[in-house]
């Protein structure tokens, strides 16, 4: 890098790299940090110039790895970072373009650096890395124990100092994306899972972030993150930044660790795929996004044997800003949001799974969120785009279509939700394509795209858990069910594909009786549940055709 690196293809080359990653030990206070830190270049904007930048760094890399145990070099970077840091809130009010300039491109070689270095050590390996450091003659090793240190922990530091860049320098043009990365920095820290078969319970990084100087800022962090979300802030537009910046992306940071974050929301997904409203989505404003995966990331951390995960408790237990009631004393993490704002973003942000992944957990673990949202009288706004991504089935991965669904189930579970629905009447919904829906309202609507989502599973993923949660949300719904759309109630009692008709003729009858609809409605789901049971078990006959015996109705009692 340095002031003469103008592209990626120079960087194996440049001279100030190799002196990094060289023999030689550079002290802290070297003018070679100046230099060093005073590049720029055309940022990639595809994966194949990512993938140029991986391979054009990796020796580099590599040598560094090799030779920092002798010149403890990442070190003296570090302590250049943060010293950096001190005055960077003060840089900030006072417009100083050069001096962010120059700490976030500080932080953009440390976050590539950590990148190889977590790919290629165990945790332990990487701690020995922060702890090589010059003494009065040669470089030597400091060990830190758990019990004590005999020098700084560089490790902890700069996780605060990060945490304390996202939390307390104010987001504006200059500061956007150092902001950004010291959000990718602490993703790529927490991306130690990747390189792990097993749930790693016993992690040194997750540790320094429930323990010690990071745990204050614990509903702070949560906070800012939250808000990172809700805002949605674009990239600002080249010309702001004193580096080059060709596109309104997230520059090369954010690409370089795109694939870090992609990598540990696959693990976090078990494997599913992303789809693609969701880099969309990040293209959009990569800060709310990777401010996203970190916060579900923290909140997903394994408890630590002394105390529950605190970044869970904060999501658990913060509150409206306008609730005035007192905080419990049990939950030191809790803190106040806007509430409005929060359902706003959940609502437009659905088509990122992430997204829906904050929605579940919100509505799973915050009674107060859960409270707030189904109080709502514009409900459809967040029902809508769930129903879309059931909808959409096919074009999802199999995460977030569980997602959608266990949502609906949580909101299904209260009986207010279950009438209003029944009351809110949507116009031509576009994307519904099986029929022309000029008119309906949303309990029909989602009783439909839950039907449909049903037929799916019975033709292309037979998952029994799949349609077991379906049935479900219908059994919840069921004793709700008043002024059904015809469609919708000739869906529940069609016939099933080359099977008998069940109870057609009692269709209209049912419309203007809901009683009389809840009983029947309660034994047709019990008798597609066996149906399903037998097709999902693969208990079928050779044309893929299944049976099965329902008692009709006695018409004397209806």
């Amino acid at each position: 890098m340095g002031a003469n690196s103008s592209s990626i293809s120079e960087l194996p080359e440049n001279e100030y790299l190799q002196k990094l990653s060289g023999s030689e030990s550079i002290s802290e206070n070297d003018p070679f940090w100046n230099q060093l830190l005073s590049f720029s270049f055309t940022t990639p904007t595809n994966s194949a110039d990512l993938k140029l930048l991986e391979e054009a760094t990796i020796s580099v890399c590599k040598s560094l790895v090799e030779k920092n145990p002798r010149t403890g070099n990442l070190g003296s970077l570090i302590k250049v970072f943060l010293s950096r840091t001190k005055e960077l809130k003060i840089s900030a009010e006072c417009q100083n373009h050069l001096f962010i300039w120059q700490a976030h491109n500080a932080l953009f070689i440390i976050c590539c650096l950590l990148k190889v270095f977590i790919s290629r050590m165990s945790e332990e390996e990487l701690q020995l890395h922060f702890t090589y450091e010059e003494k009065a003659g040669p470089k030597i090793l400091c060990y830190v124990s758990f019990l004590g240190t005999e020098c700084e922990d560089l490790i902890e530091e700069l996780l605060c100092c990060l945490i304390q860049l996202i939390v307390e320098i104010p987001l504006l043009d200059i500061t956007y994306s150092i902001s950004l990365e010291a959000v990718t920095t602490l993703i790529v820290f927490l991306s130690c899972q990747l390189f792990h078969k097993e749930i790693l319970r016993e992690s040194i990084i997750h540790r320094y972030l429930m323990h010690g100087r990071c745990l204050p800022y614990t509903s702070r962090l949560v906070k800012t993150l939250l808000y990172n979300f809700i805002r949605q802030e674009r990239s600002p537009p080249p010309g702001t930044h004193v580096f080059q910046q060709q596109t309104d992306g997230g520059g090369l940071l954010y690409g370089i660790a795109s694939g870090v974050a992609t990598g540990l929301w696959t693990v976090f997904t078990l494997g599913g795929v992303g789809s693609k409203a969701s880099a969309q989505l990040e293209q959009c404003s990569p800060l709310a996004s990777q401010s996203l995966l970190l916060l579900l990331v923290l909140a997903n951390l394994t408890d630590a044997p002394d105390i529950p995960n605190p970044y869970r408790q904060a999501i658990m237990s913060f509150k409206n800003t306008q609730d005035n009631t007192a905080f419990s004393s049990s939950n030191p993490h809790a803190f106040q949001i806007n509430f409005n704002s929060l359902y706003t973003a959940l609502c437009e942000q659905q088509k990122s799974d992430q997204a829906t992944l904050l929605l579940y957990m919100l509505l799973h673990q915050n009674s107060n969120m859960r409270t707030y949202v189904l109080a709502r009288t514009d409900i459809e706004n967040l029902v809508l785009p769930i129903l879309e991504i059931l909808y959409h089935v096919e074009e999802r991965n199999s995460h977030h279509v569980y997602m959608a669904l266990i949502i609906l189930l949580i909101l299904t579970e209260d009986d207010g939700f279950n009438r209003s629905i029944h009351e809110v009447i949507l116009k031509n919904i576009t994307w519904y394509a099986e029929r022309v829906l000029t008119e309906i309202s949303l309990g029909s609507l989602l009783i439909l795209v839950v039907i449909r989502t049903i037929q799916y599973n019975m033709t292309r993923t037979r998952d029994k858990y799949l349609h077991t949660n379906c049935l479900a949300a219908l059994a919840n719904m069921s004793a709700q069910f008043r002024s059904l759309h015809q469609y919708a109630a000739q869906r529940i009692i069609s016939k099933n594909k080359k099977g008998n008709k069940i109870c057609i003729m009692y269709t209209m009858t049912f419309l203007h009786n809901p009683k009389v609809f809840h009983a029947v409605a309660f034994k047709l789901l019990s008798s597609c549940s066996q149906a399903l049971h037998i097709i999902t078990s693969g208990n079928c006959n050779e044309g893929g055709d299944f049976r099965f015996e329902t008692e009709p109705a006695k018409q004397e009692g209806y």
